[in-house]
């Protein structure tokens, strides 16, 4: 008797695989488990989309009535509780059980805690459709926000409570924003853009302490300087949902550790999305956890494709975006495997770094520009990344070159 694909996690990239096992024309049963009220949504849109208007809106992957056509069963606001990996079961916190063949684990990520004392009500993180409904609640003119982190996330929301008339204070103990995979060159740009709409930026400076009245958050730095804030909005990264697969006694290594084809040590059991670390052949089987919407949504459908005996390996390349102030950011590839740098002007002051490996191979493209000024040759530059291209580094600098010749040596 087919037990049927049971997924964990009703993320973007396990409603992906749900929808991509029925459009692979699997016909056993699907079981997509959420710990959310909610459809499976899009992530993305709360750090920018959601927080411009009057009230966030979800962005669903799939409604109802899709999931009922596809007979993709739905359960949602129970949590995975344990894995019985002998019996092929899964026990949930409602005290059901559900049987499967295979297994795939998209438990995503959850926000770092600032580990400190003093947090109450007014220091929030932002990760669930509920939390970008508690933050907007208090976007708007007169409020003062304190972001702790200079990340993609903090950045973003500094930009949409900026727009909607809030005072915007960034506190980032690195040396400057954006210190994970982003070039110094195009942190700059964005900093500058930051402070040119009037959000104030303190880099280098750590947080001592933190008092939370439940009116108001108060920060105070290492440095002396103190910080008053009608919301404090903490992000400092986010760590992968690995507890469930622990217990089961699978691999964890910075996510719950999966082969090429996001298979875990145990044959009927995947894991995909930001909850897993893999290896990525195009830097030499360096093993990698990506926390990206694409990356999300490719293993999803991979994942789905392997749980029906594809055996295909992941090949595809890292690739990230941020929008702010107009300003669009893509990066294509890992830039920390890069040995040296060639810069490729565009028009309207946008540009493109090509980071080379030390034999020369292309192994990142970080560009910024306004709207989508950058995005054709981020995309081509991600497709010679893929082929292990070792492009001559004045051709890449050359805007008289195309890099679609590039490709096509």
């Amino acid at each position: 008797m087919t037990k049927g694909m049971i997924i964990i996690g009703a993320g973007e990239c396990g409603g992906r695989a749900a929808l991509a096992l029925r459009d692979l024309g699997y016909d056993g049963p699907v079981t997509l488990v959420g710990d959310e009220p909610h459809l499976p949504y899009e992530r993305p849109p709360l750090s920018k989309d959601a927080m411009a208007g009057n009230a966030p809106e979800i962005k669903a992957i799939a409604s109802d009535a899709v999931l009922a056509e596809r007979s993709i069963r739905h359960i949602h606001s129970v949590q995975a509780v344990a894995i019985d990996r002998a019996a092929h079961c899964v026990h949930l916190s409602d005290g059901s059980s559900l049987l499967y063949d295979k297994l795939l684990l998209a438990t995503g990520s959850t926000p770092r805690k600032l580990p400190m004392p003093g947090l109450g009500v007014r220091c929030v993180y932002l990760r669930t459709f509920n939390d970008a409904l508690a933050i907007r609640a208090h976007l708007s003119a007169g409020n003062r926000i304190a972001i702790v982190g200079g990340g993609f996330i903090g950045l973003e929301l500094a930009a949409a409570a900026c727009r909607l008339g809030a005072a915007v204070t960034v506190v980032e103990a690195q040396p400057r924003i954006l210190m994970r995979g982003v070039p110094a060159e195009i942190a700059k740009i964005i900093h500058e853009a930051h402070e040119a709409e009037g959000v104030k930026i303190l880099c280098g400076d750590g947080i001592a302490a933190i008092a939370d009245d439940g009116a108001k958050a108060r920060i105070a730095l290492a440095g002396g300087q103190n910080i008053v804030a009608d919301l404090a909005v903490i992000g400092i990264g986010a760590v992968p949902v690995t507890g469930l697969a622990a217990e089961a006694g699978l691999t964890i290594d910075n996510g719950i550790a999966v082969d090429a084809e996001l298979r875990t040590g145990d044959p009927d059991i995947f894991a995909a999305g930001d909850c897993c670390s893999f290896p990525l052949a195009v830097y030499g089987g360096r093993r990698v956890r990506l926390e990206a919407w694409r990356n999300a949504q490719e293993q999803g459908a991979l994942a789905a494709r392997n749980m029906l005996g594809a055996g295909e390996a992941h090949a595809a390349v890292p690739w990230f975006w941020s929008d702010q102030y107009g300003l669009t950011l893509q990066i294509a590839g890992l830039s920390d495997e890069g040995h040296s740098t060639v810069r490729r002007d565009l028009d309207d002051g946008a540009f493109i770094l090509f980071h080379l490996a030390q034999d020369g191979r292309l192994v990142a493209a970080s560009g910024i520009g306004l709207g989508n000024t950058v995005a054709r040759d981020i995309r081509l530059a991600e497709m010679l990344i893929a082929r292990r291209a070792k492009p001559a580094p004045e051709a890449l600098g050359s805007q008289t070159v195309k890099l679609k010749s590039l490709l096509a040596a």
